[in-house]
């Protein structure tokens, strides 16, 4: 049989990281840097994000970064030591998402009240190759984040040691100046204590870049859907009625927000709302194929994204501590289950 992504094994390493910023992203370098040698330097993607290293807006992005968040700088500058690649590259792939709209991230989230389901598409040349970092840095509080190799965490899944749990999906933002990395601001929300803290620090920061968030804490009644551009960020309430999210704006407050919502985010979105309707529960609408082209569930090596579905988070919100589990795409046992930071 011909060697797929659909046809690998995918079991999801985990790994700790403690120390300093900088000892934490070289560390979390190391760990990716066989796959990124491997796979990420030799893609499409990678060149795609190279060639706008002469863009004027990078020299803004980079001061932003530095004045606000100088512990992300440390760690990114960790990580390109740890992977072997000059930092410059690796702060550009860490800033795909807000120099090209077709960059290569997906996903689709389903947001109840007090749950957060979500499955985390993205490139298939790093199917097997993704983990969970278990990451207690120096003076930050401690989180378990999905992992992509040569990325900072924080622009997928994650929970965090304050009971904050969060989701990301991806929105095809066209560039319109200069802001905050969208990457940069969601690693700093693992460092918030609350939703609010969270979102605080969305609307403080000048934001380049656009991202749909899932939010929630442990305990509470109600989950957060938030979109955040460089225009706006709009915050919805999931208090009643699940909804679903699949990578493009959906909030009023984002209208005139030019984006490039693609066929396999339409169609997803579409069958979504459809199953949500007839009462379908989380998981099995993040395991649906039925619309075979554009399916849910995303496994074909030809995806019209170039994307596959590399991990499946359920998390659990309505006890004192987060309760969560984390699947292979498609399977109905989990391969990790946790209570906060805890695997069980």
């Amino acid at each position: 049989m011909k060697d797929t992504p659909a046809s690998r094994t995918l079991e999801l390493d985990r790994f700790e990281i403690s120390g300093p910023h900088h000892d934490f992203g070289r560390a979390l370098g190391r760990w990716g840097a066989e796959a990124c040698h491997r796979h990420l330097v030799r893609s499409d993607a990678w060149t795609s994000i190279m060639a706008c290293r002469d863009l004027p807006e990078i020299p803004a992005m980079r001061a932003l970064l530095r004045q606000a968040f100088p512990w992300v700088e440390d760690e990114l500058a960790g990580l390109a030591e740890g992977l072997e690649l000059p930092p410059e590259e690796v702060f550009l792939w860490n800033c795909r998402g807000d120099l090209w709209a077709l960059a290569p991230d997906g996903c689709t989230t389903v947001l109840a009240p007090r749950r957060l389901s979500h499955n985390e598409d993205g490139d298939p040349g790093f199917a097997g190759a993704c983990g969970l970092v278990d990451a207690h840095p120096d003076g930050a509080p401690a989180f378990v984040s999905f992992a992509y190799p040569g990325s900072l965490p924080g622009h997928t899944f994650a929970v965090n040691d304050a009971g904050l749990a969060m989701t990301v999906n991806n929105i095809r933002a066209r560039r319109a100046g200069a802001g905050m990395p969208r990457m940069v601001l969601t690693r700093a929300l693992l460092a918030a204590g609350s939703v609010s803290d969270a979102v605080s620090i969305l609307r403080a920061n000048p934001r380049m870049g656009a991202f749909h968030l899932g939010l929630g804490q442990a305990g509470e009644s109600q989950t957060w859907s938030v979109e955040f551009s460089r225009a706006a960020v709009s915050v919805r309430p999931v208090a009643h009625a699940p909804m679903i999210h699949a990578n493009h704006a959906l909030h009023g407050a984002q209208a005139d927000l030019p984006q490039v919502i693609t066929d396999s985010s339409a169609r997803r979105q579409a069958r979504g709302e459809e199953l949500l309707a007839q009462g379908a529960e989380a998981l099995a609408i993040l395991a649906d194929t039925g619309d075979a082209a554009e399916p849910i569930l995303r496994r074909s090596p030809d995806d019209t994204d170039q994307e596959n579905t590399l991990a499946t988070a359920d998390i659990d919100l309505s006890g004192a501590s987060v309760r969560w589990a984390v699947y292979a795409p498609g399977a109905s046992i989990p391969h990790h289950r946790f209570e906060g930071l805890r695997r069980l």
